[in-house]
């Protein structure tokens, strides 16, 4: 049954999931003194620790227990997001829950299941995207059980994107707006962008750099590509709105634009050398899976520059960033969209 609301199967899920992972943790203190566990292990928690260390010192993030355990999960994701949307929208559905509010997506820590879910959604009539997340953030409301652990799925991330995600999470911790996902992500990105530029401009070496030069080059141009390919999309999907739309005419318009961003896709990729990482998500975009892109960078620019406003000082933009949360919700956007920035698709 398709509701707005999570129904008891799925907190249980919820509940056991996390509590599978929280039992799976142990202190990092205990891993790097564990003779039987690797020293490649051991090399990546002792990095995790330093990262951590500056997340608070320099950018200000809560000092807590947080990513000081680790848990292997035997697993590739944390989790698999279901994202479903209508064919002509890149609206997406949302789900409601008691602390995060209302969110596009709902969350199992079983493929399977998320699967099923899909699949319910799509007899529904919806376009849906299955994703696997590799972290996700409890807010620090778990701080006292342990906190959010470090895990097998993103422990061995190349070092400047082991960095990003840690500050991510972290970033939820400082501000979560309820019923808001596109302010908390976009917030969340910026926080993991600026920060991870400056831990390897001050720790990272030589090959750190150039790895995550090369990726982050990487991911702008697909983001840049993406970008252009949803505004399209979005422009078409606007004459859905109109009093007798189209709809073979607007779909066809739809499948037009989709071949063209494949085809661009395959061009860009040709530019990489062959790198395929984009591969798996191309094939599966649709208005599911591009509208769950936009929360992760739609505002991404706006709160970039609103660090640069504040002096590139992290306590002042924290703050400013409160005070756009205190808002409400279209005003909070509208003031946003106002801050300057020098380019959407950076």
């Amino acid at each position: 049954m398709l509701t707005g609301c999570a129904d008891t199967d799925y907190y249980l899920q919820s509940i056991g999931g996390h509590l599978q992972m929280m039992q799976a943790a142990r202190p990092v203190a205990q891993w790097l003194t564990d003779e039987s566990v690797a020293p490649a292990l051991k090399q990546r928690l002792a990095l995790a620790q330093r990262i951590r260390r500056f997340a608070v010192t320099e950018l200000h993030l809560p000092d807590n227990a947080s990513y000081q355990r680790y848990a292997d999960l035997q697993r590739r994701s944390m989790v698999w997001n279901v994202a479903a949307a209508p064919d002509l929208s890149l609206t997406l559905k949302t789900w409601c829950f008691p602390v995060t509010g209302c969110v596009g997506y709902r969350g199992y820590f079983s493929e399977a299941e998320a699967r099923t879910q899909a699949q319910e959604l799509a007899s529904a009539g919806f376009e849906t995207s299955v994703y696997g997340v590799p972290a996700y953030s409890t807010l620090g409301w778990l701080n006292w059980a342990g906190g959010d652990p470090l895990l097998n799925t993103f422990i061995r991330y190349p070092e400047g994107e082991l960095a990003r995600i840690i500050f991510h999470e972290l970033a939820h911790q400082v501000l979560y707006v309820k019923d808001d996902t596109l302010f908390n992500e976009s917030f969340a990105t910026a926080v993991e962008r600026l920060g991870g530029e400056r831990w390897l401009a001050a720790h990272g070496s030589a090959a750190a750099k150039k790895e995550y030069a090369e990726f982050d080059a990487r991911r702008r141009q697909f983001r840049a590509l993406s970008i252009a390919t949803r505004r399209r999309l979005a422009r078409i999907y606007k004459e859905n709105k109109s009093a007798a739309p189209d709809k073979q005419a607007l779909l066809a318009m739809k499948n037009i634009a989709m071949q063209d961003f494949r085809d661009d896709y395959v061009r860009l990729k040709s530019s990489w050398g062959g790198y395929a990482g984009y591969d798996a998500w191309v094939a599966g975009a649709n208005n599911a899976a591009f509208g769950a892109q936009a929360a992760y960078d739609e505002l991404v620019p706006a709160f970039e520059a609103l660090f640069d406003a504040q002096g590139k000082d992290w306590q002042r933009f924290y703050d400013a960033v409160r005070r756009l949360a205190q808002l409400p919700a279209i005003e909070r956007a509208r003031a946003l969209k106002k801050i300057p920035t020098e380019s959407l698709s950076g």
